[in-house]
């Protein structure tokens, strides 16, 4: 039996911590040539060194990003797995909201932009490469709190709304897709409460056993991605590969 065709990884919004690790999930598997990270910072020097990473810097507005995708088409054709890891809940200067009073519309528009509207605009730019015989797997960071009929305690207007939109945009994208580039499967996923920048502030308040590390969330999106099948619908999954409900 011939040896499976190797293909490369992406991994979009590159220096998060949950980024990392799947970074390093995509370089430990010898199905995967090349891991190609895009973020607007640079790499730091130990991940320089690794062997199979290619490291883009760009900013994340439009014509920057459309020249990252330029750079892909190297690439075109062999990229089975996208992991699309934006996401902002909070900057020194901005906190999620209690109450109606604490909207703000800088604030709407500063984590729309990063949750919703970047996501949006890959997956705009990156159709010209991810037409493969091989399936391609996308998954994109949602959460949980973005389900609208699973919303109880109401808050966190911003961050809630605009996981929300993200997964509207993702469903109107797998239509349109399954339509104009075919062997693409798109997930919407909830990692849970995971270890890292973003959730610190709100950690104590996890219950035991449910704030996890960026690498078993790592390996459970992995293996989600690895057993995924196209059928041209978004699926929107949390970590333990079960549905949430929109």
């Amino acid at each position: 039996m011939m040896p499976a065709e190797k293909t490369n990884a992406l991994v979009l919004g590159a220096s998060g911590g949950l980024a990392q690790a799947l970074i390093a999930g995509f370089l430990a598997d010898q199905n995967i040539e090349t891991v190609i990270a895009v973020s607007s910072k640079p790499a730091a020097d130990s991940v320089q060194a690794e062997s199979g990473l290619l490291w883009i810097q760009t900013e994340y507005a439009e014509p920057a990003m459309a020249e990252v995708v330029e750079q892909l088409k190297d690439y075109s054709g062999s990229i089975s797995r996208v992991c699309i890891c934006h996401g902002l809940l909070h900057t020194d200067s901005l906190w999620p909201e209690k109450r109606l009073e604490d909207i703000k519309p800088e604030a709407l528009h500063e984590i729309f932009q990063a949750n919703a509207v970047v996501p949006a605009l890959w997956l705009k730019l990156l159709h010209r490469v991810l037409k493969a015989k091989q399936p391609t797997i996308v998954a994109a960071l949602s959460a949980r709190v973005g389900s609208i009929s699973d919303n109880r305690l109401g808050g966190w207007y911003a961050y809630r709304s605009s996981k929300s939109a993200l997964n509207m945009l993702l469903k109107n994208i797998a239509i349109e897709y399954a339509r104009r580039v075919k062997n693409v499967k798109l997930i919407s996923f909830h990692p849970g409460t995971t270890d890292t920048d973003l959730s610190k502030p709100f950690q104590a308040a996890v219950p035991e056993g449910k704030l996890f590390t960026p690498e078993f969330v790592a390996e459970r999106l992995i293996g989600i991605m690895d057993n995924a099948v196209v059928d041209g619908q978004l699926s929107y999954l949390d970590w333990d590969n079960k549905t949430i409900p929109y």
